[in-house]
């Protein structure tokens, strides 16, 4: 049976292909094949580097510190689905693929993968609590649930991985910085009335001094990647996923 699936897989953008090329050819599956090589290989100070003992998964749930309360809660979100997580965690046993850290945790890195569309924008009850802000203060609820020191951490970090072109044209510039972030979630917080000042002065803005966040090329990654021994077929791979994933007009 998992021949036939690699087989279909082979041809899919092809003229023999049964399904559609954005399957296989999509952001999801370049940076699982990203985060594998990272995983095998050393890259001395690359954001995605990979600290000993720490590991990587696809679509982890993490949660967020504004949970539902009660049901019907009208400020409550849902778990966050994280495209890539690295570091040092396990994965919950059961369906629900949710991450949480282990109690010597020393990284945590969060990744948003895109390839042509911009951050999302808010959630249902937040319409300004933005993607960007959302994962970070997935970051500080994660490290606070194991009581963990953000000092302690070697790396965290939130990465944005675009195209080089959507980077530059600007659509991220002003979402994944510390201010942007910071001054949202402190938006987000102000929807509980006080019940939440304390998780914001004594979890998340000490989280936000010790992490770092910012937007990562794949094309710079696929250089890094080369410049360590990967095959030019890594490239070949992004430039289909480029060829059915046209970028959109900013």
């Amino acid at each position: 049976m998992f021949d036939r699936v690699v087989e279909m897989l082979r041809v899919c953008g092809t003229g023999e292909s049964s399904i559609p090329p954005t399957v296989l050819y999509n952001e999801g599956w370049m940076l699982r094949l990203v985060l594998d090589w990272f995983a095998n290989h050393s890259t001395c100070g690359h954001e995605l580097s990979f600290l000993s003992g720490s590991r990587w998964y696809s679509e982890a749930l993490i949660a967020p510190p504004f949970l539902p309360e009660f049901r019907g809660d009208p400020r409550a979100e849902s778990y966050t689905h994280a495209d890539g997580v690295v570091g040092h965690f396990r994965i919950l046993p059961g369906e629900r693929a949710e991450a949480t850290l282990l109690p010597d945790a020393r990284q945590l890195i969060v990744v948003e993968a895109k390839l042509g569309s911009r951050l999302s924008s808010g959630v249902t009850h937040a319409r300004t609590y933005d993607q960007a802000a959302r994962n970070v203060a997935c970051i500080a609820n994660m490290l606070a649930a194991q009581e963990l020191n953000p000092r302690a951490a070697e790396r965290l970090g939130f990465y944005v991985v675009a195209p080089d072109q959507q980077i530059r044209s600007g659509v991220f510039r002003d979402l994944v910085t510390l201010a942007s972030i910071e001054r949202k979630v402190s938006e987000r917080v102000s929807q509980y009335a006080g019940a939440r000042d304390s998780w914001f002065s004594s979890v998340f803005k000490p989280m936000l001094e010790h992490i770092d966040v910012g937007t990562l090329s794949w094309e710079s990654i696929l250089d890094a990647m080369e410049a360590g021994g990967a095959e030019a077929r890594y490239r070949v791979f992004y430039k289909r996923c480029l060829e059915f994933n046209a970028l959109r007009s900013v």
